[in-house]
């Protein structure tokens, strides 16, 4: 071959090298690469009744978690297609993890809010892999599976040690679901907080013995009504379970294992927070214990959510014990 063709197909090879893989879609089931919400390389799993899309461009979120259509987690217009590096902040909502401790872990927007990569794995599954991020010394891997029948979806988040030091992090969901819905969460003993709870108030108080209207124990669990004072709200529970009932007629489930012998890294050793503010969306956060990993080590957690028909209380309240009893019957 001559120079002058050599060197064309040389440029061109090193392009398309640059360029961060595609998911592809390949003969699996329920699996299928799209463009939705101005991103060309979403990933979509689906089954009959459920459909799950993945954003790998930007933070490696879930954009849509439906039940029959309806999408139960927070996406508004405005921030259509954003990637970092492009103009503006772009708010990462949605169906967003992260690793903590909250406010020990360095920042780290490349995990963030940064360009991931995607890849269909299987049938209904899918796995986002961030790139390796300096500040932490970690790469997350994000690993994601939905069920052939049900809206159930496994999402694994795992930690790698990039590093040469040993790194301790732990998981952190941040799941921004609908707003003004209510939050059903079961209680355990023994608990560190009289109430159930710990509420979070600025500048730097945690109260760990707070009152709220809006807050009530009942029959063994902890019920939300509506934005709180402080929209902060952290829990020790070990019930390894939380719903959360929103006006659309959708229990969102989530579903994560507890050890309630390892310590939790989180300031008020929490299992889980959720974060409710008076606006349109609802933080839905379990929380992992602390991994201690060493060097090209990685450690692994897993939550499951589910979106159950359940009705809002048009008027009364609800009844956190027939909750649960739907969860325990539908949610496997």
């Amino acid at each position: 071959m001559r120079r002058s063709a050599l060197v064309p197909l040389l440029t061109a090879l090193l392009v398309v090298a640059s360029l961060p893989p595609l998911a592809t879609a390949a003969d699996h089931k329920g699996a299928a690469v799209i463009e939705f919400y101005g991103y060309k390389d979403c990933i979509r799993l689906e089954n009959e009744k459920t459909r799950v899309t993945l954003c790998p461009r930007a933070g490696g979120r879930v954009l849509e978690y439906t039940l029959n259509g309806v999408n139960c987690l927070y996406l508004p217009p405005g921030d259509e297609g954003w990637e970092q590096g492009a103009p503006g902040r772009g708010n990462m909502n949605a169906g967003r993890f992260d690793i903590g401790p909250e406010f020990t872990a360095p920042r780290h927007n490349v995990l963030w809010s940064g360009r991931w990569t995607g890849e269909i794995t299987g049938d209904r599954t899918a796995k986002l892999v961030s790139q390796p991020d300096e500040a932490t010394g970690v790469q997350l891997i994000r690993e994601f599976t939905l069920d052939e029948k049900s809206t159930k979806l496994d999402c694994k988040q795992t930690i790698k040690n990039v590093s040469q030091s040993t790194k301790e992090y732990c998981h952190w969901s941040r799941t921004f679901a609908l707003g003004g819905g209510i939050g059903i969460v079961p209680l355990t003993e023994p608990s560190r907080f009289p109430n159930g709870y710990v509420m979070y108030e600025p500048p730097t108080l945690i109260n760990y013995r707070p009152t709220d209207p809006n807050i009530a124990k009942q029959d063994g669990f902890l019920v939300i009504k509506g934005a709180p004072k402080q929209p902060k709200l952290g829990m020790d529970t070990a019930a390894g379970w939380f719903g959360y009932l929103m006006k659309n007629d959708i229990l969102f489930v989530k579903k994560f294992p507890v050890y309630p012998d390892r310590p939790y890294n989180e300031v008020a050793g929490l299992t889980m927070c959720i974060w409710y503010p008076d606006g349109p969306m609802c933080e839905l956060e379990p929380t992992g214990p602390k991994e201690k990993i060493p060097p090209g080590q990685s450690a692994s957690f897993t939550e499951t959510w589910h979106l159950l028909p359940c009705a809002y209380p048009k008027e009364g309240a609800v009844a956190p014990k027939d909750i649960a009893a739907q969860v325990e019957r539908d949610a496997r």
